[in-house]
């Protein structure tokens, strides 16, 4: 919508509220006094007050001989029931009471006093409060109308059809504001509603946008922590070997090892960046090569770093791309762990089981010390919680005797969560 034609609900620059566009109200004047509320209540308590002077000279005037005392009464019930209007978006009900003062404080009932302000009051009842606050200020209005109207026949010797005539219009003038104020108060409630409603709309998909990304993130800082973290430990363990070894043929070895292990991790990189420039694809699940062979790598990196590594599986080998992807990414962290953690560990055992429903694995090593601080982010164990949470899997991880850590997980071969 061109902005010439609409405006944006007031926000702070960046809320949700900036997008929620509205169509502009018609008219030049009508959205003037939509942005100037008090402004356009002294007009309307101004020309109130105008219109109802001609009724206070006519109530002034009941008595043959009108007291200083009744000519005052008057003229102050009639300004402070029309100034009274200037709050009757915040106390409507106080503001009707008011306006009709005069029924009850001057003589004669001052019924002629009723109309500007009293009609523009019981209005706002039904505008600002609701329609049944309304209904209840016109029964009450009626009921003193007639108590009114019995004191002023009865007892002040009032002439009772004309008592009875000025009541009526008065009554029938309430009505006709009760109505008009039912009618303007529910379709702004209405529109108010609307306009709330869009603006929670908007909140909750900028919440859901959030989190989308939040879970993005997390997810790729999980994927390059798997590979990055495993292949720069595998890297440190061999340039370290390396350049202390008097070996010509070695050292020569272990570099060839660091190329290697370099172009892997690039190759993993390249893999990983190539899903999530796919649009079509949701989740970050990078094809796995053949697991087997893929184990029996990590392997062998750990063991050219110079780590004795034991590799043991069993069972017929099988799963979902998920569930093999987590195989490996715990393989990976747990000989991570224990290569970088680990103060020169006898054996490093790697153990996979495959049974017909699920991959269990398990890594153990000894060399480490519970006393011992954690010298790790715990980032490694926290996303392959989050791992196995999404495919449906458990782990534990901890000291299963001195010196000796055991990570273990447990992963269905196929998604069985709901």
């Amino acid at each position: 919508m061109h902005d010439s034609q609409a405006f944006i609900l007031g926000g702070a620059a960046g809320s949700p509220e900036d997008e929620l566009r509205l169509p502009r109200p018609p008219g030049v004047v009508r959205r003037f006094w939509a942005r100037h509320p008090l402004a356009t209540d002294i007009l309307i308590a101004t020309l109130a007050l105008l219109l109802s002077a001609a009724g206070a000279r006519v109530s002034a005037s009941t008595s043959v001989e009108p007291s200083s005392a009744t000519v005052a009464a008057t003229i102050a019930l009639t300004v402070g029931g029309c100034v009274a209007l200037v709050w009757r978006r915040r106390w409507p009900i106080l503001v009707f009471i008011a306006a009709v003062a005069p029924l009850l404080l001057l003589e004669g009932g001052g019924v002629e006093l009723l109309g500007p302000a009293a009609l523009v009051a019981i209005y706002s009842i039904a505008v600002y409060r609701n329609a049944r606050a309304s209904w209840y200020a016109f029964g009450s209005a009626i009921v003193l109308f007639a108590v009114v109207s019995w004191i002023s026949i009865s007892m002040a010797g009032a002439n009772g059809m004309t008592t009875i005539n000025v009541n009526v219009s008065a009554i029938f003038l309430l009505l006709l504001g009760v109505l008009i104020g039912i009618n303007v108060g529910n379709r702004k409630r209405y529109l108010e509603a609307l306009i709330g409603r869009s603006r929670q709309i908007l909140i909750e998909r900028n919440q859901h946008s959030r989190l989308a990304a939040a879970a993005e993130r997390t997810r790729i800082a999980r994927e390059m922590h798997d590979i990055v973290s495993h292949s720069l430990t595998v890297i440190v363990a061999l340039s370290e070997g390396a350049s202390v070894t008097n070996d010509r043929e070695r050292a020569a070895e272990a570099n060839r090892a660091i190329a290697g292990t370099a172009r892997s991790a690039l190759d993993e990189m390249r893999v990983m960046l190539g899903v999530l420039r796919d649009d079509d694809n949701n989740d970050i699940v990078p094809l796995v090569p053949d697991l087997a062979s893929s184990l029996s790598e990590l392997v062998d990196a750990a063991r050219a770093a110079g780590f004795r590594v034991v590799l043991s599986t069993s069972g017929e080998p099988g799963g979902s791309s998920a569930a093999r992807l987590a195989v490996l990414r715990i393989a990976r962290e747990g000989l991570t762990n224990a290569m970088r953690y680990s103060h020169d560990p006898a054996q490093i055992s790697l153990s996979v089981i495959y049974t017909d429903n699920e991959i269990e694995v398990s890594i153990e090593n000894d060399g480490a010390h519970p006393s011992e601080p954690s010298q790790g982010s715990g980032y490694g164990l926290k996303g392959l919680g989050e791992r196995l949470t999404f495919v449906g899997g458990t782990m534990t991880a901890g000291f299963v005797a001195d010196s000796i850590w055991r990570l273990r997980a447990r992963i269905p071969k196929e998604d069985t969560r709901a």
